[in-house]
């Protein structure tokens, strides 16, 4: 098992400066008032492909050594990862292919291919 350290968590914040957006950690009164508490909403729906998965497949495959990116990737997933995965590959010039079920989303399958993905279903 991976342990995450500070110093990779550092290292990830670099890889992903100027890649990922920054998105708004928000508070909300209503949620406050319900739960006691103070509640923070971090908006990741304002992140490219408007999922957080887009962070972490940036993140890996930007690791990736020069024949693994030669090779191309592949993932499977209905949606919000095949995006993240498919946009992330296009923007570091690799090839990669998403397995997709057959009732996937008509509009994920869309986005993914427009990421340049090769789809599978």
């Amino acid at each position: 098992m991976t342990t995450i350290s500070p110093t990779a968590i550092s290292s990830a914040a670099t890889r992903l400066a100027g890649i990922v957006n920054k998105t708004p950690v928000l508070t909300s009164r209503t949620l406050n008032t319900l739960t006691g508490c103070t509640i923070y909403l971090k908006c990741e729906n304002f992140q490219r492909v408007g999922a957080f998965k887009f962070r972490g497949a940036y993140n890996a495959l930007s690791q990736l050594s020069d024949a693994e990116k030669a090779a191309g990737v592949i993932t499977h997933s209905s949606g919000n990862h095949a995006q993240g995965v498919a946009l992330a590959a296009k923007l570091l010039g690799i090839a990669a292919t998403v397995v997709m079920p057959d009732d996937a989303p008509a509009n994920k399958k869309a986005a993914t291919a427009a990421y340049g993905a090769h789809i599978v279903t």
